[in-house]
């Protein structure tokens, strides 16, 4: 209601993984025009940071997306060295991270983009990662100082087998999956948090640039336009994948053009059966509601539910 004050976010857990260093959120100082591009994992991250990299550069060719939007609660490289750098940059930032709301710190001088997509398709996009990962990414993950927990291991190949670890295991092996969502969705009518969807990427994409700019309060000259909507098409990323994927896509077999895949939905559906998405649709509802998981499925809201 105006007039009230929003209830900001507390951090009240950090979270460690072979992938994570949620610690570094604690010793990061914001500036007043930072962006924070937030998902699961495989949700269109690396598309909205393309997008908001074309934004703030007004349309500029061949931008290094991946060394100037670094993930900031990845484990490697460490804060010690992670933090300077980012400190240094002298553009506008626009930073991206895996956590759950409660994991990092939240911050009101900030501007949140969180992106959601159906786990089905977040699955197919993962497994593509994660099996065509090589011995680099193991190597960093698992080997270099710092790991809390176990390692983690290669997938099976079978991909209907590794969403049915993922389901019953809750994220396995990566990190929860649920809470993520249902920890967003909660915040989503802060004032400075732009829920997204990967449906609605792909369904509209200038019209979600154009909304994107706004919430940024970035102004965009007319004659941009054209550029910035064509840097932020996946023929353009797929062509220009070496700058999108961190280390030009060194940790993947096949390179970068292996990362930035397929930018499609609904590959389960000739693999997943009749009872393995009632399954995930019934785990969807018990652990989001029916408006969330409606929205995670589908991109729609209902009125009450948009900012």
């Amino acid at each position: 209601m105006p007039g009230i004050s929003p209830h900001w976010p507390e951090k009240t857990r950090e979270l460690h993984n072979h992938h994570f260093d949620s610690t570094v959120w604690n010793d990061f100082r914001f500036r007043d025009d930072d962006v924070v591009i937030a998902t699961y994992a495989k949700s269109g991250t690396t598309w909205v940071q393309q997008i908001v990299a074309q934004l703030i550069f007004q349309g500029v060719e061949d931008l290094p997306v991946a060394e100037m939007s670094p993930w900031l609660d990845l484990r490697v490289p460490p804060k010690a060295e992670k933090l300077p750098a980012v400190e240094a940059q002298a553009h506008r930032r626009f930073l991206k991270t895996h956590l759950p709301v409660d994991a990092l710190v939240y911050s009101p001088k900030a501007k949140y983009l969180y992106i959601g997509r159906d786990g089905r398709d977040v699955v197919w996009s993962m497994h593509n990662h994660h099996v065509n990962a090589n011995e680099l990414w193991y190597r960093a993950l698992n080997d270099t100082p710092g790991r809390v927990g176990p390692p983690i291991g290669p997938p099976p190949a079978d991909v209907r087998r590794y969403f049915l670890e993922w389901l019953q295991g809750d994220g396995h092996p990566f990190w929860p999956f649920w809470e993520n969502i249902r920890s967003w969705w909660a915040m989503r009518e802060l004032p400075n948090l732009l829920l997204l969807h990967f449906n609605e990427l792909k369904a509209d994409l200038p019209g979600q640039v154009r909304c994107i700019a706004a919430f940024l309060d970035i102004p965009v000259e007319p004659g941009r336009w054209d550029a910035i909507l064509e840097h932020c098409g996946f023929a353009y990323m797929k062509r220009h994948a070496s700058k999108s994927v961190p280390l030009g896509g060194a940790f993947w077999d096949g390179g970068a053009q292996t990362f930035v895949h397929q930018g499609t939905n609904g590959r389960w559906r000739d693999i997943l059966t009749a009872e393995d998405c009632r399954r995930y649709e019934e785990t969807a509802r018990h652990e989001l509601g029916e408006a969330c998981a409606h929205w995670l499925a589908t991109g729609e809201r209902s009125d009450q539910d948009r900012r």
